[in-house]
């Protein structure tokens, strides 16, 4: 193994990657949740939440290191430099997400190739399943990169405009759901391609997730089919919430 972490198998694109580094975007305020600190570092069944996701991707075995992005003036971050055996580095992130992703992309080891598959996923979402990252790591390899996502199942309303918006909302339509989906994380693209996709977004106005800024520029990135518990910490509900899905998702690969 190498010095910067485990050496990547790479495959000759017939076949998935054997092993890729996670871009881990931790740079965020969390303003949302309104607590006293980012609330990436609220205790997660008397953990902080960012460990109980770095713990679940470092477990997994296709994961080769980790690359979490801080904010500059991050005071919280415990300085690991390793997790279950596997690299654990750190970059400094910016004020919008494609930022602190372009950020940890050009921090990555220099044994990360262009054209190596990197990960990227949400310091919030701890709940992600070891067998849908090993789903989204087997069909998005050979598809040249994809996402984790969740059909929608509910029905969907367009709200008509309103001014101040959301004041007194009413509904404009009913917006047919069939082909929608939630974009979940980890997401996966070459690390050339979504790293020159993020820099024309940040150019452009920025973007939500990695994926539109590909799609941005012509990709199709692949729709991997991922457990809908794979839920996005954002209120106080969702951490009571992935406190009673920690336990029950973790499994198999």
């Amino acid at each position: 193994m190498s010095a910067s972490g485990l050496t990547l198998l790479q495959g000759d694109g017939a076949g998935p990657p054997a092993a890729l580094w996670c871009i881990v975007p931790a740079a965020g305020r969390g303003q949302r949740f309104g607590a006293e600190v980012p609330k990436q570092y609220l205790p997660l069944a008397g953990v902080p939440m960012i460990l109980r996701t770095l713990q679940r991707l470092a477990a997994h075995p296709r994961i080769a290191g980790l690359m979490v992005v801080l904010a500059p003036d991050d005071a919280l971050w415990p300085r690991l430099n390793e997790l279950e055996g596997k690299p654990l580095e750190t970059a400094l992130g910016g004020r919008e997400r494609a930022d602190s992703v372009l950020a940890g992309l050009r921090a990555l080891p220099h044994s990360v190739r262009d054209d190596d598959f990197v990960l990227v996923h949400d310091a919030a979402r701890p709940c992600v399943r070891a067998r849908d990252m090993s789903r989204l790591i087997e069909r998005a390899g050979p598809a040249g990169g994809g996402i984790l996502a969740a059909p929608l199942r509910d029905t969907v309303k367009l709200a008509a405009a309103t001014d101040p918006p959301q004041a007194g909302a009413r509904i404009a339509r009913t917006v047919p759901r069939a082909g929608l989906w939630r974009a979940l994380t980890p997401q996966m693209f070459r690390r050339g391609e979504l790293t020159r996709a993020l820099q024309h977004a940040h150019l452009s106005g920025g973007v939500t997730d990695e994926a539109a800024a590909m799609e941005a520029q012509g990709h199709q990135p692949a729709l991997v089919e991922g457990a809908e518990d794979n839920i996005k910490v954002t209120t106080p509900a969702d951490l009571a919430l992935a406190e009673f899905l920690l336990p029950r998702t973790a499994g198999d690969v």
